[in-house]
């Protein structure tokens, strides 16, 4: 007995120590990343993800309060819920924005980076009626693409394009008023939400429709005009990827599609590259498409084929 016992302790011991080298291992390792990323020695604090899940719940509560607010509220009380939340909210963004940017501030720039925080903050707090007005447009579009919707409060509760939009809307703020990081994380739980992926830089004007959704990837400059329709499966993305001299990717150069209105594009379509796809064309299921299309055009695998084998363009 006193022998297993033993057997049993030194095993514990031997885990023990093991654990004492995992843990000096990832400790020499985060201090090698660390130095390459941080100018300074102090560590700064990082934009916490669970915050902004709670950030992200509580703004679509606050744009669609009767639909994600508390089941109690009435016409009388949902105003004071809204001013409540909105309140709570913005503190709690506000925090996570001023996280962000100290990550890229240098060390003597505080007075600047706290004054950069509150106008991030009050400049996204003013768009919020903005958002909700274009959102409204993206539900009735839904509605009125979709001949199974039978409620815009259907569309709202049920369609994952419409939450995919509703979160892109909110993080395309972020990303236009000087937030990337936090805008790219509220993108990533979009992501993993509803399976489509639209980068926060792409611009998309009004009354936008993804219907079905699973699968539909749109890159940071992408630009979609009114009254577009996207099925599962769309790719707006990157022909190729531009590199300078050192081999290194140059970014922020505009290398995703632009899709003018009235634009209809069917599941699995692959567009790619900065091209212009015309005012009013429907481009078919499949197409893999790198050339721009004239306005009104309708583009078939077999059309798509002979476009590329003549040079395509506009």
């Amino acid at each position: 007995m006193n022998a297993r016992f033993g057997d049993a302790r030194d095993a514990v011991e031997a885990r023990d120590a093991a654990v004492d080298e995992v843990v000096d291992a990832l400790r020499a390792l985060r201090k090698t990343s660390q130095k390459s990323r941080y100018k300074s020695s102090a560590l700064p604090e990082l934009p916490s993800r669970a915050a902004v899940v709670d950030i992200v719940a509580d703004l679509v509560a606050i744009l669609y309060p009767r639909h994600f607010g508390p089941s109690h509220l009435t016409i009388e009380t949902v105003d004071g819920f809204v001013a409540a939340t909105l309140k709570r909210t913005m503190h709690s963004l506000g925090e996570q924005i001023g996280k962000e940017l100290r990550l890229f501030a240098d060390a003597d720039a505080g007075g600047r980076r706290e004054a950069d925080t509150q106008r991030i903050a009050d400049a996204f707090l003013g768009a919020l009626p903005r958002v909700r007005s274009l959102l409204d447009t993206d539900i009735r579009a839904a509605f009125e693409g979709d001949p199974a919707a039978r409620s815009l409060d259907e569309i709202v509760f049920c369609y994952p394009g419409i939450a995919a939009v509703t979160r892109h809307r909110l993080a395309h703020e972020l990303y236009c008023l000087g937030a990337p990081m936090l805008a790219r994380i509220i993108a990533e739980i979009s992501h993993s939400e509803t399976g489509i992926d639209i980068h926060p830089g792409a611009d998309i004007e009004s009354s936008f429709f993804i219907d079905h959704g699973a699968g539909v990837v749109i890159g940071e400059t992408a630009r979609i005009g009114k009254r577009v329709r996207l099925y599962q499966g769309v790719t707006l993305g990157a022909k190729r990827f531009e590199a300078d001299a050192s081999g290194a990717l140059v970014k922020g150069r505009p290398r995703h599609p632009i899709v003018e209105d009235d634009v209809v594009i069917y599941a699995g379509a692959t567009v790619l590259g900065r091209i212009t796809i015309g005012k009013g064309s429907s481009i078919g299921g499949n197409v893999w498409l790198t050339h721009s299309v004239a306005p009104g055009s309708n583009i078939t695998q077999a059309r798509a084929i002979e476009i590329f084998d003549n040079g395509g363009g506009i």
